[in-house]
């Protein structure tokens, strides 16, 4: 494991910091010291009753780095652990979203979110439910590509999927199959019983891709169950194209879903609206979970209590030291 350190609000340093200085330097530079007059001033001088110990300087400066650490404290300083193999209690899950020119279309009058939009919203709901679970992203249209490996963190797993744009990947295309062979690559080395991916997609894949009995045995080899979920409508309809006019409305190939999901041992579903959609990630929810070793990228531990302690230590010895030892003329 390699660890670095960082502040996670490094603006508040960029802030307190050059104040803190430049509180220093206008005492160096423009303060004048106190002198009072008393009737035996005098007397008390040439006697040497007062002190000539620099003390105040020394509790100046046990103040000043007292200040220093409070700030470093708001700043919230961590150790960043940048990849590191932990112990979890889960099933490794691959997101396999469809990123095609069909995912844009809208199924529903009350609803303004594209098949797109949708999928990714619930997409995002599910992941933040399965806490335990380590997951990666894959996305197709004419190609296929992976856009986060299998990870514990799910604030990359969110942005990753909330960025996602139609355009991100050539859209002209549904590469289906090929999407589930890149997905089984990145599932094929996991030590986790469980092995699944979440294939969401309008189902309709594209002349040139690879053979579907291919990838199913491929998927079987490595024990890795394929829960098809098609999303939009199975039904022939047609919609009102901007350029085009009316055209065939895109429908989900229900059929090649089922068979994907049959013979990997996982399950088929439509989801024609939200509650179906969570209908899907109940049942995964239900799945069997086991320990394993599983990566988490940029695991952060904070140190604010070994920086707290200083802080108050110093705070301390400033106020012992006026109160008890250097309170002298």
């Amino acid at each position: 494991m390699e660890y670095f350190f960082r502040f996670e609000h490094l603006w508040i340093l960029l802030v307190t910091i050059p104040f803190l200085l430049g509180c220093l330097l206008l005492r160096r530079w423009y303060f004048a010291p106190i002198y009072y007059n008393y009737s035996l001033g005098q007397q008390v001088k040439s006697k040497r009753y007062a002190s000539t110990h620099p003390y105040r300087k020394i509790l100046y400066l046990l103040r000043f780095f007292t200040l220093l650490l409070l700030a470093l404290l708001m700043a919230k300083p961590q150790l960043v652990d940048s990849r590191s193999n932990i112990l979890v209690d889960g099933i490794d899950i691959m997101l396999v979203l469809d990123a095609s020119g069909s995912m844009q279309y809208q199924d529903y009058s009350d609803d303004e979110r594209s098949r797109f939009e949708v999928a990714q919203e619930e997409a995002i709901r599910f992941s933040k439910k399965r806490t335990n679970d380590a997951m990666g992203l894959v996305i197709f249209g004419k190609d296929a590509i992976s856009r986060c490996p299998l990870t514990l963190d799910k604030k990359i797993i969110h942005d990753m999927v909330s960025g996602l744009k139609l355009g991100d990947i050539d859209p002209d295309g549904t590469m289906l199959a090929t999407a589930v062979v890149t997905a089984v690559n990145r599932l094929k080395h996991s030590p986790a019983k469980s092995k699944i991916m979440i294939l969401l997609t309008d189902g309709e894949p594209s002349p040139g891709d690879m053979s579907f009995s291919a990838a199913i045995e491929i998927a079987k080899k490595f024990a890795i169950k394929v829960y098809a979920v098609g999303i939009g409508s199975d039904q022939e309809g047609v919609i009102m194209h901007p350029f085009y006019g009316m055209i065939p409305k895109p429908k989900v190939n229900s059929a090649l879903l089922q068979q994907i999901a049959r013979e990997t041992g996982g399950m088929f579903f439509m989801a024609r609206n939200e509650r179906d959609m969570r209908e899907v990630y109940d049942t995964i929810d239900r799945l069997e979970k086991t320990k394993h070793e599983a990566p988490l990228y940029s695991r952060y531990f904070d140190i604010v209590i070994p920086i707290l302690f200083m802080s108050i230590g110093l705070l301390f010895l400033e106020q012992v030291l006026s109160s008890f030892v250097w309170f002298s003329l």
